[in-house]
């Protein structure tokens, strides 16, 4: 199902606990956090939601998932670094995020939230690093404030400027897709790049 069609069958709760998961569940990282709420917001411009309740909701579910992964870090974090692979769980993106926030440090918590995976697994890392909690929790209500207001909002105001935007909402939410995979891929790439030399 397209998220245009998935969202209001699942409607609020439903994109309350997928953004939630994605945002402190090791098992969320596959999760569309990004076209999400840009097709969300853009649906409550076509009259589906309360642009303010959905942005609110949306904002409340992310800084408490990521309070959630960081206290999963704290708490069990250790653990994962010797757990083996499964379905849900993959090391090398615990190790992707560790890698993160260790070159950005406290910013990572605003920054990841614009980065697939990272998003998920940087409160699980910021909690196993021992970064204090009165600042996990700043930079997490600054973080999460940007990406859901700003990528709701901006699909909302996008809807509400353009005629007949509905025409066009595939190939926004596949270029919002890809401008958000853009930091992972640069990244790879010079991983990649360092390790030949």
């Amino acid at each position: 199902m397209h998220l245009e069609t998935l969202l209001p069958t699942i409607g609020y709760f439903g994109m309350f606990l997928i953004v939630f998961a994605e945002s402190g569940l090791f098992f969320g990282f596959f999760l569309p956090g990004d076209s999400l709420l840009f097709t969300a917001g853009f649906l409550a411009s076509q009259g589906y939601f309360n642009v303010v309740t959905l942005a609110v909701g949306l904002f409340i579910a992310a800084v408490t998932g990521d309070s959630v992964g960081y206290w999963f870090g704290k708490k069990i974090g250790p653990k994962l670094f010797v757990k083996e692979d499964s379905f849900f769980f993959h090391k090398k993106n615990l190790i992707k995020a560790q890698s993160f926030y260790e070159k950005n440090g406290k910013k990572t918590i605003v920054i990841a939230r614009f980065i697939p995976i990272v998003r998920t697994f940087a409160p699980i890392v910021a909690g196993i690093g021992n970064m204090h909690y009165s600042t996990f929790v700043s930079y997490n209500v600054i973080g999460g404030f940007v990406w859901t207001f700003g990528l709701t909002f901006g699909g909302y105001y996008l809807g509400k400027m353009i005629p007949n935007v509905d025409k066009y909402l595939l190939p926004i939410v596949l270029f919002i897709i890809i401008v958000s995979v853009l930091p992972t891929i640069k990244h790879l790439l010079y991983k990649e790049k360092d390790e030949l030399k």
